[in-house]
């Protein structure tokens, strides 16, 4: 899918985002990007692919049982933006559902070239828990 994005592309492009980082399988996710794509995640900033991959292995080895949904907020030309919220517990076990909001710009090509994510964590009991997979 590539910009201008419609309104069904647009939504088909968060449904295949929500699709790979369920997959938990930074290769995968970061083949959705450019080679020198910048993020801004939190606090941190990363650029490129290889930056994005040792990210997700980083996060996903803390962040377990990871489980992520988005929704498209709206979009415009060749721009994105999501909320999304995700579950996962630490190695102590302790659950937290995450909450927050991205804004995405992609190339001619439809790769992501920038993404900025503003997140914030609750933590939750496992019983509290709202999606599972």
């Amino acid at each position: 899918m590539k910009p201008p994005f419609t309104e069904e592309t647009a939504r088909a492009k968060v449904q295949a985002a929500e699709d790979a980082w369920n997959s938990r399988d930074p290769e995968r996710v970061a083949l959705a990007y450019t080679e020198d794509s910048v993020w801004r995640n939190r606090d941190e900033f990363i650029t490129g692919r290889e930056e994005i991959k040792a990210f997700l292995r980083r996060k996903w080895a803390k962040e377990l049982d990871y489980k992520l949904r988005k929704e498209m907020w709206s979009y415009t030309g060749n721009r994105i933006s999501v909320r999304f919220e995700y579950e996962s517990h630490d190695p102590d076990g302790q659950w937290y559902r995450s909450y927050g909001n991205e804004q995405w710009e992609f190339d001619d090509e439809g790769l992501m070239r920038r993404r900025e994510a503003s997140i914030n964590d609750v933590p939750i009991e496992a019983a509290e828990r709202r999606m599972a997979g």
